[in-house]
């Protein structure tokens, strides 16, 4: 089973890296932008077949290790695996 995880800062952290990415993408012509939001995406292949019990360890590896919750937000997305189909 796969999951995928989202970080980002959270609302009212200052993101020095995407206000970077917002200047950058001004001077290249792009003027519509009016902010950034930068984070990272975690991807994660699980021996767990169990949708819930994957995606609550996928959060418990949150809180432990993979996002500082203090400044940082979290989504988990968990992939279902699709089982093959069965021809008679």
């Amino acid at each position: 089973m796969k999951a995928r995880v989202h970080v980002t800062l959270k609302r009212g952290v200052l993101d020095p890296q995407g206000e970077a990415i917002r200047r950058a993408l001004g001077t290249m012509g792009f003027d519509g932008v009016e902010s950034v939001r930068q984070g990272k995406v975690i991807e994660l292949e699980l021996a767990e077949s169990d949708p819930a019990k994957a995606e609550a360890a996928v959060r418990e590896m949150c809180e432990k290790l993979l996002a500082n919750t203090v400044i940082e937000a979290y989504d988990v997305e968990i992939e279902p695996e699709i089982q093959p189909e069965v021809t008679a």
